[in-house]
């Protein structure tokens, strides 16, 4: 895809969105949700479908490639030694906690994680928060935008303790405190309990149905898990004015070896690949980057498409709507054209679709 200057410009990827557009609740049913079907290259031809219509929709033979990891209730609500409210969120992957976990002298576990805090007044090194279940969080260190390395400690089973007193970390644009819908809205249905770590859904996913997989098995189109654990850095703004100056934050990504294979016999085969998500798309064009092709792989990836960059693996993609600035609508205009991905947001603006993780979907083919 050819490249002009302004593609470098982070005031390139701004435009103008209705608050009223961004949805604070999911679709009444799931699957309920508008799909604008957008080619890859050439004519811009829009077409305005449903999500149901999807079948319809994918190139044949389409290989779809889908990340299922699950959102851990990673926020954590509790109190300072002073009495005060204090707000924990957890970024470092709970297999990556696991891993590092060490027992102490009490019976327990703790280990060195990354987090951000939230709290009325400073937060100093070394002060110990209190948030339940067993849950505690000792200030190690304090980085920039609310970040610190802490020692978290824990008793008995670490997933069951979030679960217990945790909250799903809804994005920053959802304007609301999460509710009991959100347990199972806020999660993919093909999401695994054994992959439970992000901080925020692959809400491309969050479209499916169990319906709507029988009837893609049906039609013959081919499915394939990856693992990325996604970050609350997803929801980061872009802060340098030429975007190449941006520094993406690591993502912790598994793939196994059937999708491996998988990949390899639809490229092989001219079959298209059409990654699920944006996640999904960063975790197989990171594993092609750093190993030159998409072969199993456990490890971390800091991949940061924008036009110029090469796509190596995926054909095609399925994903929601994107925030003014973020490096992910950078991604969507790498794949299909700046120009031509703000003219299609423009028109679903005048359409009146609906914006980012409970909102509406887009294919590009």
């Amino acid at each position: 895809m050819p490249t002009e200057e302004a593609d470098f410009f982070l005031e390139s990827y701004n435009f103008e969105l209705p608050e009223s557009q961004i949805a604070q609740f999911p679709p009444e049913e799931r699957g309920a949700s508008r799909l604008l079907v957008m080619p890859r290259e050439g004519a811009l031809d829009l077409e305005h479908r449903q999500f149901s219509d999807l079948p319809d929709c994918l190139p044949e033979g389409a290989l779809l490639v889908a990340n299922n990891s699950r959102v851990l209730q990673a926020r954590l609500l509790g109190t300072r030694s002073t009495g005060g409210k204090v707000e924990f969120l957890l970024l470092t992957p709970l297999p990556l906690v696991l891993e590092r976990a060490r027992p102490d002298k009490l019976g327990g576990f703790s280990a060195e994680v990354e987090g951000l805090i939230r709290s009325g007044g400073s937060i100093r090194d070394g002060e110990r928060l209190e948030f339940g279940a067993g849950i505690s969080v000792t200030v190690l260190e304090s980085g920039e935008f609310g970040h610190r390395r802490v020692r978290l400690a824990w008793d008995g089973d670490l997933s069951k303790a979030f679960a217990a007193t945790g909250h799903i970390p809804l994005p920053p644009y959802i304007k609301r405190s999460d509710a009991e819908e959100d347990l199972s809205r806020y999660q993919t249905i093909y999401s695994r309990g054994d992959k439970t770590g992000s901080v925020a859904a692959p809400t491309a996913g969050l479209h499916f149905t169990p319906g709507m997989r029988e009837i893609l098995k049906a039609r013959g189109f081919q499915w394939a898990d990856v693992t990325l654990y996604v970050g609350y850095g997803t929801f980061s703004p872009v802060r340098s004015a030429d975007i190449r100056g941006h520094r993406m934050h690591r993502e912790y990504v598994e793939i196994p070896e059937a999708t491996a294979l998988a990949i390899a016999e639809a490229k092989q085969q001219g079959r298209p690949v059409i990654a699920v998500g944006t996640t999904s798309l960063r975790s197989l064009e990171g594993v092609a980057e750093l190993c030159g092709r998409v072969q199993p792989f456990t490890g971390w990836t800091d991949i940061f498409l924008y036009p110029g960059r090469p796509f190596r693996v995926v054909d095609g993609l399925l994903t929601n709507f994107h925030l003014p600035e973020s490096s992910l609508i950078m991604l969507v205009s790498a794949l299909a054209g700046r120009k031509r991905v703000l003219a299609a947001y423009a028109e679903a603006v005048k359409r009146g679709y609906r914006f980012f993780s409970y909102g509406d979907a887009m294919l590009i083919r």
